[in-house]
């Protein structure tokens, strides 16, 4: 009695181990094996921002030049035209939109390009009316990359004519501090904000024009502690600082620091991360193969995922080509931004082929970071996108899907 008593106690542990393991799913991720990836996102797709307002009118978007992009060399696919229609981005219904289906495709964050000025705020309204004010922001996590470099009319820049500088990127150490008072309250006290350790993220592009407005590198570090000590009076345990690194300029104003290295240690930030491929890799061809610049762009990575001494976060690019920046007019060559080589043969099938390839590089170190970024959600004058077009559908945020799952990993 005692022998038969004990096998059906061993039987029913057995079936309640075999009903957990069903319940459980058969490709859940490992825990420490789960990737964070966040996505790059430009917001100049809604009208009646003030300064664009003085700048193209009332009704004025980026929209209007993607509307007039034509292919400009043999090959060229152009326009690209936007499978959901021509939206504003600082609606909170189409702003739902776009959450869900970055939530229901393995996006886990927007880091929203961020313009703030001595003067003011810029493109901030598809963040605080779109973002901020959608009724299913909990679906997805959102950060700031403060975009302080200098706003150059290049919307559309007709070659040959004279730069025209509208807004300055560096701000004074007076305003920094404002500024930073402002993200604390507004920004990084909302619950959905994404926080690395509990720390909230904040990105910085241009380290040129943030040391340039400080006037030396220890009044700039300076600066940023006291950031972090002004967060942790907030009752948040810090702040998580993160450089983007460039290899070579894009943009007209931008500079490359002497010493980057040197400069994110100086400076003390948190970690590093990209913008876009063609930051590390000069496109050798009018379309140059997208295969190419992925290449080229991980022999960066190789490097840089060690030297800086802090987490490097990777990015991939969907593709490159801001020729709908570019006076249509004009003729089209490698010549200054916008006018410049692009990026061909950028599939969905490749674009996931670059996804697989990156999560499988971050997945072989165990002690490395378990993030990675996205260029772009809706860079479309850019040619960087995960929006839906009228070509591929959603077959670019069908690749991250597919190689992320959908269940979210952001803490």
């Amino acid at each position: 009695m005692k022998n038969t008593a004990l096998a059906l106690l061993a039987f029913t542990a057995l079936q309640i181990l075999a009903a957990r393991a069903e319940e459980k799913p058969a490709d859940k991720p490992v825990p420490d094996q789960e990737i964070t990836v966040a996505s790059y996102y430009f917001g100049n797709y809604h009208p009646s921002d003030p300064r664009n307002v003085k700048m193209k009118g009332a009704d004025w978007s980026e929209w209007e030049l993607l509307k007039a992009a034509k292919p400009r060399f043999p090959g060229h696919q152009q326009p690209k035209v936007p499978l959901w229609g021509y939206g504003d981005e600082s609606d909170p219904k189409v702003m739902a939109q776009k959450i869900d289906a970055a939530a229901d495709h393995g996006i886990d964050a927007f880091i929203f390009c961020w313009y703030r000025y001595d003067d003011g705020p810029f493109l901030e309204r598809p963040i605080t009316e779109g973002f901020m004010k959608a009724p299913n922001n909990n679906r997805i996590k959102f950060a700031l990359m403060w975009a302080n470099h200098d706003w150059i009319d290049l919307h559309p820049y007709k070659r040959g004519t004279p730069e025209k500088l509208m807004f300055p990127g560096t701000v004074t150490p007076e305003n920094f501090e404002k500024i930073g008072d402002l993200l604390l309250k507004d920004y990084f006290s909302h619950p959905s904000y994404w926080r690395i350790d509990g720390k909230p993220y904040f990105s910085f592009y241009d380290l040129s024009a943030l040391l340039k407005g400080f006037g030396s590198v220890e009044a700039t570090r300076a600066a940023l502690d006291k950031f972090r000590a002004k967060a942790v009076a907030a009752g948040m345990p810090g702040l998580h600082l993160n450089a983007v690194v460039w290899g070579q300029p894009i943009l007209p104003a931008e500079k490359v620091p002497a010493d980057p290295v040197k400069l994110v240690k100086d400076l003390g930030f948190d970690s590093v991360t990209s913008y876009v491929w063609i930051h590390h890799y000069s496109l050798p061809q009018l379309q140059t193969d997208y295969n190419q610049a992925r290449d080229g762009y991980f022999r960066y990575w190789d490097g840089a995922k060690d030297k800086f001494g802090v987490p490097y976060f990777p990015n991939v690019t969907m593709g490159w080509d801001p020729s709908p920046r570019t006076a249509q007019e004009d003729e089209y060559g490698n010549f200054r931004y916008p006018f410049m080589n692009t990026i061909g043969g950028n599939t969905p099938a490749r674009f996931k082929e670059a996804l697989e390839l990156t999560k499988q590089r971050l997945l072989a170190n165990p002690n490395g970071p378990r993030i990675m970024n996205i260029n772009c959600w809706n860079e479309w004058t850019e040619g960087s996108y995960l929006e839906p077009d009228t070509q591929n559908g959603t077959g670019y945020l069908e690749a991250v899907r597919d190689v992320f799952g959908t269940a979210p990993k952001t803490k």
